[in-house]
């Protein structure tokens, strides 16, 4: 298993080179490197909310193509239907998993630049980093995407369906090389 750093860093010029590799383009609205390897290799970036004075609330974005594939193919085996069908199911899991969509909220607003902040409200578009959690989605009882669930995981290792993800993948075992 690999030992990954959560410390909060600014990304190195060579970082941000490694994340335009990482994601086919020039990175922008960056915060911080939320998790890397030990090597420094980035695997999930903390965002700004507000890219120019376009709204982006997605809070950890997961920039790690290794991670990326592994979570497609579980994604492309139907995990998440099933994941979906046990949150219907398992009102312990549907609990936490709310809770945490409102951590991951509370979160954002705790880490948004003030002038962000500001901007968002003149615009009207608070209610967006209010009411959509983890992934974007509204819908608090479902899950519309793995990679950002993991991301969320391995930044603040505050998410259930990363840790399962953890649990029944092992994806921590992933060879990052990029």
């Amino acid at each position: 298993m690999h030992r990954f750093d959560t410390t909060r860093t600014q990304p190195t010029p060579e970082q941000l080179l490694l994340i335009e590799r990482q994601i086919g383009r020039t990175p922008r609205g960056i915060e911080a490197i939320a998790c890397q390897t030990e090597a420094g290799i980035p695997l999930v970036l903390q965002m700004r909310s507000l890219l120019g004075d376009t709204p982006f609330p997605t809070l950890y974005w997961l920039s790690s193509k290794d991670l990326d594939v592994a979570i497609s193919r579980i994604e492309a085996n139907g995990w998440v239907k099933q994941i979906e069908e046990e949150l219907q199911q398992n009102e312990t899991l549907r609990e936490a998993f709310y809770a945490q969509q409102q951590r991951y909220v509370e979160r954002r607003q705790a880490l948004m630049r003030p002038k962000d902040r500001a901007r968002i409200e003149e615009k009207g578009l608070a209610e967006l980093y209010t009411r959509y959690g983890i992934g974007g989605i509204a819908q608090w009882d479902k899950v519309r995407c793995l990679h950002m669930q993991y991301a969320h995981w391995l930044a603040e290792g505050d998410n259930v369906i990363g840790e399962r993800l953890e649990q029944e993948f092992e994806l921590s075992r992933t060879e990052i090389r990029l």
